[in-house]
């Protein structure tokens, strides 16, 4: 049984950070290509950052860029989100997902991957 345990989400000011952490279990996420969604209040899941199956390259939706990076531990098993100067619209459910067989072109597609968190909350205000 496959299960990510997505932790680390909550309320923060604006240009203050947060670290997401996502456990795996029942899948090694070494060999695996993993990343990070966020679904904001009506709107659609979107893609914020990847981490590919092997070789430790990183992606990232353009507005995080400079701000977000995408870690993982292999060793532990699990794959992280910092998040730093962060803003009200990153408000977001934030989801970690894994896959054993996506490639790199589809990294930001969520259809790509096999297994998802449950989502934890991150609210940006003051």
């Amino acid at each position: 049984q496959v299960q990510l345990a997505e932790s680390g989400g909550g309320l923060v000011q604006p240009g203050g950070s947060l670290r997401l952490s996502c456990a795996a279990s029942g899948l090694t996420l070494n060999g695996a290509a993993t990343g990070w969604f966020r679904q904001v209040p009506g709107k659609e899941r979107e893609y914020v950052a990847g981490y590919s199956r092997t070789g430790g390259y990183t992606y990232y939706k353009d507005s995080v860029k400079g701000r977000f990076i995408i870690s993982r531990d292999n060793g532990k098993n699990t794959m992280y989100l910092q998040m730093n100067s962060l803003k009200p619209e990153d408000t977001a459910v934030y989801y970690c997902a894994a896959g054993r067989r996506v490639i790199t072109s589809s990294i930001r597609n969520q259809q790509a991957y096999d297994f998802w968190g449950q989502g934890t909350q991150v609210i940006v205000s003051s």
